[in-house]
């Protein structure tokens, strides 16, 4: 396997935590480095509401099957339990250590969605949550084209267009607030419509044979500090613009905002919109 781009060492221009020194999810100008404790702990939705894409992958006992941005391994040893020759990969060094000590028999690599490399082809590759973190998408269809047999299918969820919508807009208006300007801070998200990613597909060699766009709100563990913990994991970006001394006030703000339209029933629900396609390599 060729040598793959990893994310830098946490030591690099690492920034204070966000508002709870027991989370180890370190603020960077660049990146996000991932707590696997924190991820499996208080947001397994994730990957628990990513259990059903398996059957739209229908894993085959025998095939070889690629789990690309696997974090913890829990959905690439379901697809193993198939009987499957299943690999892991995810850009987080820490997620891998954690995928490798809860399934020690699987096989988990650190690896760059845009840039990776086996030494035989997929039958499937397959991708929960994972990919509206990649900003170049067309680098991830390529490697993942040149990755799988001829006939080979990829089978995909992740964030669609309007996805956190509102989250998003409540982010820009309490920067503003906080005296930091919108375009300071870009969205590190890539969320694309049904017709934007099939094209994207399809003028790289995949026919595009499903394709489905639609809401899913989710509710968020913890109660009142269910919000907060989902800021603290997935918005790093936003936080890492604001001092440390103030990120309190910028969540406290960002509540605010969407409490009247995401806070009920004593609980905080995110507005997830999600994009499920499954393409065939030409």
């Amino acid at each position: 396997m060729r040598a793959l781009e990893t994310q830098p060492s946490a030591e690099l221009g690492c920034l204070k935590y966000l508002t709870n020194p027991h989370y180890c999810v370190k603020l960077t100008k660049s990146s996000m480095f991932w707590d696997p404790n924190l991820y499996d702990t208080k947001h397994s939705f994730v990957w628990e509401r990513g259990a059903e894409l398996i059957d739209l992958l229908a894993p085959a006992a025998g095939e070889r099957i690629l789990d690309l941005g696997c974090g913890t391994g829990h959905l690439t040893a379901k697809i193993a339990a198939f009987d499957s020759e299943t690999i892991g990969i995810d850009s987080s060094p820490a997620m891998i250590a954690e995928a490798s000590r809860n399934y020690p028999a699987l096989h988990f690599e650190v690896a760059d969605a845009r840039d990776f490399w086996f030494d035989r082809p997929f039958d499937a590759i397959f991708s929960n949550a994972a990919l509206h973190w990649i900003t170049e998408p067309e680098r991830v269809v390529e490697s993942v084209h040149e990755a799988l047999k001829p006939g080979g299918r990829f089978v995909a969820e992740f964030g669609g267009k309007g996805n956190v919508q509102a989250l998003v807009q409540a982010f820009y208006d309490s920067l503003q607030l906080l005296g930091r300007a919108s375009t300071e801070v870009k969205n590190p998200w890539y969320f694309p419509g049904i017709a934007e990613y099939s094209s994207l597909l399809e003028s790289h060699g995949f026919e595009v044979v499903f394709a489905t766009l639609f809401d899913r709100p989710t509710p968020l563990d913890q109660g009142q500090e269910g919000m907060r913990n989902w800021i603290t994991m997935f918005a790093g970006a936003f936080c890492a613009a604001i001092p440390p001394e103030r990120r309190d006030a910028f969540v406290r703000r960002v509540e605010q905002l969407l409490q009247p339209s995401l806070f009920r029933d004593g609980g905080w629900y995110v507005d997830y919109r999600r994009l499920r396609i499954v393409a065939r390599k030409i």
